[in-house]
């Protein structure tokens, strides 16, 4: 995955984990209970490999 794709499909879990979150806040019972922390986690698994990307070019 590219460094662009990355950022895009970073900033689409950021957007839906909000909306989970909004939800959640609203008061309304969640579909899929488990979603935010599968979101939060995504957006760690994201942050990591850029960082990861990020020590590497610094060798």
């Amino acid at each position: 995955m590219s460094p662009k794709e990355r950022e895009k499909k970073l900033q689409e879990i950021k957007a839906e984990l909000s909306k989970e979150r909004a939800a959640v806040a609203s008061g309304t019972q969640p579909e899929n209970p488990g979603r935010i922390k599968e979101l939060r986690r995504a957006i760690a698994r994201i942050l990591t490999i850029e960082k990861e990307m990020e020590v590497e070019v610094k060798k």
